[in-house]
């Protein structure tokens, strides 16, 4: 993947013909090329040869890729050991808040995602053409990302020459910058968006050396389908993954690429998450809407057939007992779906049919089986995220196989008997059977997430197992990029997420759906959010995560993320001296959680909980209040103390 439309010196540059570089740009758009993007390149090319005339150093780069996002940096500018990324806002008089936000998230993205600058100083620039203004203060974050500078476009070698040279690391390699790879971790949202739009998983994923897992995870599922297309086989494929890996992601690659490329196969993304479904269809039809012109419902028509929730799609089969249009379904966390016991219980209570005794899985499969030739489904799995009532686990797709359906090609990750993908130790012996193919690239064993956040499941995971040194030790390893704070108080909470966000980086608050004696502090867990408005709606909508009035539980968040995070922190799970305290609150009085799987859910909710912020997070651990019995202080005390001792540091 080219890194840019354009890459020279800036003495090359400047002596090269302005048609030539025009004619270099056209020819590798690829899309037609519009006059105004004509046009745009032009006045770009013609101030920069002007503003950059006598440098005899440095590079310059159009069209430079943001892979994170799928979109370009109109151009960068590398000079004396400083990163500048311009923004043009061509024939315009004034730089709006929307240009200063976009610049600032390339610069952010930058410096988070590629590697070769991880250390560098990065000065995000916005050119209004026909701006006239004051040139501002160069004003740098902790991490050397400077505030956006508005300009017009006679100013920017006067503001090089103001701001250099410049305390700077150690010298940029020229050579190897542009080419140092990405770690980009896309929100989902972000890589459904670039996916639908067509644009390769290469784009939007990792570029270094162990990026090479999700491809070739990618090609042994794509080998797997075509396989039992040319053979009229049906298969089944177990996905599992670390945490952060890109198992979705994964999922969305494959029911988008098979779509496009193999129309026949109606490949189809389902998950049983509400939430992740509602956000994602409502981020590609608004996505959709605003680069076709379309209107929104025809955009949520051709979107709402890609993904779907997996309960519609069940249900719809109980009716129609034909076989499905889908050829290729993928399931995102598998494991997740219902046990026969759930979905009796469900079927009957709500679908009035008193004789369904299937488990969610084995109903599923049928379902496929129905197709006369082939077709294949794609189980993503992931560990630890169990967090409600009748969820199965990996057992009962394999008791479903064995049982019913032992004509079909079981492929599995090789990991996938490993106790954190099952916990089952009848489903870990299934898994020993010879009928099974175990897979090494089937499991993806590379995080995808930002730099910050990769060591964060150690700390999270002795966090909850009480493992102070362990979680500590995680800390120390993640301190310095990776922000977690602790308070006593709401509102510091709440103002240490507005000062941390820069650019377009969302933050909101969340919370366990068991923390019911939250509400004296304003945040009440019962009351629904609307997913799609506050995972996506701006920071003037006060129904978004931005305003810091509603609180996103496991459900709501689970699959999602956030930039930074405020956990706030209720007595459903306390630490006591013997280790965490695992409580539900009834009526009027907080109720031990004595059974196992209920205490895991409650332990997994946090672990979501924990887990969803990219770039810090800060928890709040009420002081509580001796008047009120449901709320004593001791029920915080000890975990505001244990988190502090695992390194949580106080605000």
């Amino acid at each position: 993947m080219s890194v840019s439309y354009y890459s020279s010196s800036i003495p090359d540059f400047l002596l090269q013909s302005s048609s030539e570089i025009l004619g270099l740009l056209a020819n590798v758009h690829r899309f037609a090329l519009e006059q105004t993007q004509r046009d745009a390149w032009v006045s770009q090319i013609m101030l920069l040869k002007r503003e950059l005339a006598g440098i005899d150093d440095g590079e310059i780069h159009f069209e430079f890729v943001i892979p994170r996002m799928g979109k370009r940096a109109d151009c960068i500018v590398v000079y004396r050991d400083v990163v500048f990324v311009l923004e043009f806002k061509v024939g315009s008089s004034q730089v709006d808040r929307a240009a200063i936000e976009q610049v600032h998230d390339y610069a952010l993205d930058l410096k988070n995602f590629h590697r070769g600058s991880h250390s560098a100083v990065i000065i995000p620039v916005v050119i209004a053409t026909k701006a006239i203004t004051k040139i501002s203060k160069v004003v740098f974050a902790a991490d050397l990302v400077a505030k956006p500078v508005p300009m017009g476009s006679t100013d920017l070698r006067n503001f090089l020459d103001m701001v250099l040279p410049i305390d700077a690391p150690p010298s940029l390699d020229l050579n190897l910058w542009a080419n140092s790879g990405y770690l980009p971790t896309p929100t989902i949202t972000e890589a459904a968006q670039a996916l639908y739009q067509e644009h390769a998983v290469t784009e939007i994923a990792r570029s270094d050396a162990g990026a090479s897992n999700l491809a070739t995870t990618d090609a042994r599922i794509s080998s797997i389908i075509e396989a039992s297309k040319r053979d009229g086989r049906k298969a089944i494929c177990f996905v599992t993954g670390v945490p952060g890996a890109g198992k979705t992601l994964a999922g969305l690659n494959i029911a988008t690429k098979r779509s496009k490329a193999h129309s026949d196969e109606h490949a189809v993304f389902l998950s049983g998450n509400g939430p992740l479904v509602t956000v994602l269809r409502e981020a590609l039809a608004r996505d959709q809407k605003t680069r076709e012109g379309i209107k929104k419902e025809d955009a949520k028509r051709k979107v709402n057939s890609f993904i779907q929730n997996i309960h519609h799609f069940r249900d719809e089969y109980l009716s129609d007992q034909g076989a499905p249009i889908e050829k290729v379904v993928v399931f995102d966390e598998a494991q997740r779906a219902w046990t026969r016991e759930q979905a009796s219980k469900f079927m009957q209570q709500k679908r009035a049919l008193p004789n369904f005794d299937q488990s969610e899985p084995e109903f599923l499969i049928s379902v496929m089986d129905r197709h006369n030739d082939w077709c294949v489904i794609v189980c993503l799995i992931g560990g630890g995220q169990e967090i409600n009532t009748g969820e199965a686990g990996i057992g009962e797709w394999l008791i479903a196989l064995q049982d019913r359906f032992p004509h079909w090609d079981v492929h599995a990750s090789s990991l996938l008997a490993e106790h954190n993908y099952t916990i089952d130790a009848v489903a870990r012996q299934m898994l020993e059977a010879p009928t099974v193919t175990r897979h090494p690239d089937l499991h993806l064993a590379v995080s995808m997430r930002s730099f910050r956040a990769e060591q964060l499941n150690g700390f999270v995971s002795g966090v909850l197992n009480g493992d102070v040194g362990a979680a500590r030790a995680a800390h120390k390893d993640i301190a310095k990029l990776y922000p977690i704070r602790i308070t006593r108080n709401l509102p510091t909470a709440r103002e240490w997420l507005r000062e941390k966000a820069r650019g377009s980086e969302r933050f909101g608050l969340v919370a366990s759906s068991g923390a019911a004696r939250l509400r004296p502090e304003g945040l009440h867990v019962k009351s629904e959010i609307s997913a799609e408005s506050w995972f996506l709606n701006d920071r003037f909508d006060v129904r978004s995560s931005f305003a810091l009035e509603e609180v996103g539980t496991e459900f709501d968040v689970q699959g999602l993320e956030l930039d930074w995070s405020g956990l706030c922190w209720d007595a459903d799970l306390r630490f006591e001296k013997d280790g965490w305290g695992k409580f539900k609150f009834r009526g009027t009085v907080w109720q031990n959680v004595n059974l196992e799987a209920n205490q895991r859910y409650l332990v997994n909710a946090y672990r979501v909980l924990l887990t969803r912020a990219r770039q810090g997070m800060v928890i709040f651990v009420p002081n509580g209040d001796d008047r009120d019995v449901t709320r004593p202080t001791k029920f915080y005390d000890g975990t505001y103390d244990y988190l502090c001792a695992c390194g949580a540091e106080p605000l």
